[in-house]
């Protein structure tokens, strides 16, 4: 059966950006902890403005969707996910996702959001291959990447340094015929 929406989960639900997200966002790279799981790059704050430049730029590439992730109830900002930088031609895309706030980690969020994401990137948008990186001492990322049926590909050895200490970057990836729907169901309404 097809289902009236492909967003909505159990606890959560995958929509668009707002330009009051970019407070929310702006507030969350305050957290340099948060930072350096969500990017390779130096952590630095960003100011709304950074922010909401980044939204836009997600609009404007046909070849990344982006989404908000939020409850089921509110309007609340609970973190962001990602396709991105999506080959058509060969039906291959990169998968991102960052939950902000730390009250919101182990959760379950992540879990759901990526569930949701998946089911539209293997069943909408008709991708073949879905792959992501991750750095070696985010466990708690990995774990789930595992759960989800993502294989450990490689590693891009000593890839990055935080605090005068060298740590590598994993490599997984998920294919279309590997993607089982880790929820029982997904609402309808």
């Amino acid at each position: 059966m097809i289902s009236d929406n492909l967003w909505v989960g159990q606890t959560v639900r995958l929509t668009g950006f707002n330009k009051g997200d970019a407070k929310t966002v702006s507030r969350w790279t305050d957290d340099a902890g948060f930072l350096r799981l969500f990017d390779a790059v130096a952590a630095r704050p960003r100011n709304e403005d950074e922010v909401l430049k980044w939204f836009e730029d997600w609009q404007k590439n046909d070849r990344s969707v982006f989404f908000a992730v939020r409850p089921l109830e509110t309007e609340q900002l609970l973190a962001v996910v990602s396709l991105e930088d999506i080959l058509w031609s060969h039906r291959v895309a990169w998968l991102g996702i960052g939950i902000g706030d730390r009250e919101h980690w182990g959760r379950g969020y992540g879990r759901e959001a990526m569930t949701l994401l998946l089911d539209y990137a293997f069943g909408e948008l008709n991708l073949h291959r879905v792959q992501l990186t991750v750095f070696e001492y985010n466990e708690r990322a990995i774990a789930l990447y595992e759960k989800l049926g993502f294989r450990r590909e490689g590693v891009y050895r000593e890839f990055m340094q935080r605090e005068g200490r060298r740590y590598g970057m994993y490599l997984y990836g998920l294919l279309h015929s590997e993607w089982a729907p880790a929820l029982p169901e997904v609402r309808t309404e």
